[in-house]
This record gives structure tokens, C-alpha cells and sequence, in this order.
């Protein structure tokens, strides 16, 4: 694990951090790059075929599809609102095409489900992508029992993360309490609503070389205040933080 805080693996540190877990009983991961490694590039099966789809929608070349997919990416949240915004699509085709991938690539991760069944409380995933996706993915690891509810980007009514009315769907949808809960994201930006609402934060960041995989701006906030946590070994983490 990794932190970027000097006193990470002191005694008192880890007291501290198991104290403000104990508090814990409603975990929220993200899906996509969180749950399973970067490195594991499912995800780019999925961003070639966004591009694919907004080439073949907009008749542009791929270099153009690339930059407008990123563009609106990193502007709306999803590729989908924006191409819904600027270009009135409807989203079933869409969510349909770009989730039809290989989700072998995906191997079963035994610590991490060790670690997540072990958490007192409810489990819950919180994805911009499909409950399908979110299903197979789940699936894959050998993690999908543990989990209480799926909540996707339809259940969201199309509006990502980090959108604030998102988080406060998802939170009323399921009864949370924002201070009992703890958040696991592999984006900064995710984590700025759910540390204002009074959540605990995790950031879960690729290892090492792996880095090249990802956007420039993915990787950044790392900084940022509401990340109160910042690890590249989501099992380890989980781990650390039970007693006994």
C-alpha cells in the first residue's frame, strides 16, 4: 500500500484509521478500475468501442471520435451525457454496444473477497456503467454475494458521478447515513461530494508503470483534501483495517 500522507505506517496511524473505520457499516465502491486493477485494461475494451460508436454516429474519423469521446468524457462525467447534450441521442443503443465486451480478462480475486466479507455492514456498488456490466464484472471476481445492491447509471437517471444529485439518489435509494459510510473510488473527482457529505474516502490508484494506462487528469488530486486515503492494494487496505 501506498499513502501520501509521512505518517502512514506508523502505529498511531493505523489506529487512527481502523478508529474512523470502525464507525463504518455502509461500504460504496466504484466498479471500473476500483473493484478489479487498472492494469487489468477491461476498461479499454469498453473505450474502444465509445469511440467506435461516436465515429459511426458522427461520421468523423478516429482520431476526431477519440477527442471529442475524451473531451466530453472529462467535461460531462460519461461520453453518453454529453453526446445525450450535444447531440440528443437516446442511451439504450449506446449502453448496450460499448458494454458488449470480453469480461474473461476479468480473473477471480480470492483476497478481495476475503476482505470485502469481512467488513461489517452492507456492501453496495456505485458505477457510471450498467448493472449488466457491473454483474459480469462482480461475477467474474467471485465478489457478487457480498454485495446488498448495484446502483448503475439508469438508476442514476443517466446523471454520473460526480454530479451531487447522484450521490443523493444513490444515498436516499439506499438509506444511508453519510457518516457510517466510506467511499472507494479511482477517480479524485468522485470522492469531492461523498467527503463533503461526511463519508470516508479512499483513493484506489494504479501501481507504478501501470500509470501509463490512464489519462493524465484520472491520475490527478491525488493532493486533494477530500481524499482522506490513498492506497494501490484495495484487498490490503480492506484488511488493515479489521482487528483480529
Amino acid at each position: 500500500m501506498i499513502d501520501t500522507r509521512p505518517d502512514f505506517d506508523t502505529r498511531e496511524a493505523l489506529a487512527a484509521r481502523r478508529a474512523r473505520f470502525a464507525r463504518v457499516d455502509e461500504w460504496v465502491f466504484d466498479l471500473d478500475n476500483t473493484l478489479y486493477p487498472a492494469h487489468t485494461d477491461l476498461f479499454a475494451q469498453v473505450d474502444v468501442k465509445i469511440r467506435d460508436f461516436v465515429q459511426k454516429l458522427l461520421g468523423s474519423t478516429p482520431d476526431e471520435a477519440q477527442r471529442l469521446q475524451k473531451d466530453y468524457y472529462r467535461r460531462y462525467g460519461t461520453t453518453l451525457r454529453g453526446l445525450m447534450i450535444e447531440h440528443g441521442i437516446t442511451p439504450d443503443d449506446f449502453l448496450e454496444y460499448v458494454h458488449d465486451i470480453d469480461h474473461s480478462v476479468v480473473e477471480p480475486d480470492p483476497a478481495l473477497g476475503r476482505a470485502i466479507e469481512r467488513l461489517p455492514g452492507r456492501k453496495f456498488i456505485m458505477t457510471n456503467g450498467t448493472r449488466k456490466h457491473a454483474e459480469k464484472v462482480a461475477a467474474r471476481l467471485g465478489i457478487t454475494h457480498h454485495f446488498t445492491d448495484i446502483f448503475d447509471i439508469v438508476a442514476a437517471d443517466l446523471l454520473p458521478k460526480p454530479h451531487r444529485e447522484t450521490y443523493d439518489a444513490f444515498l436516499a435509494r439506499a438509506g444511508i447515513v453519510p457518516e457510517r459510510a466510506a467511499m472507494f473510488e479511482d477517480l479524485s473527482r468522485n470522492l469531492a461530494v461523498p467527503h463533503a457529505l461526511g463519508m470516508a474516502t479512499v483513493l484506489v490508484v494504479p501501481h507504478g508503470a501501470r500509470e501509463v494506462l490512464r489519462e493524465s487528469w484520472e491520475l490527478e488530486g491525488r493532493e486533494d483534501g477530500h481524499v482522506d486515503w490513498l492506497t494501490d492494494d484495495l484487498a490490503a487496505f480492506l484488511h488493515g483495517l479489521i482487528v483480529g
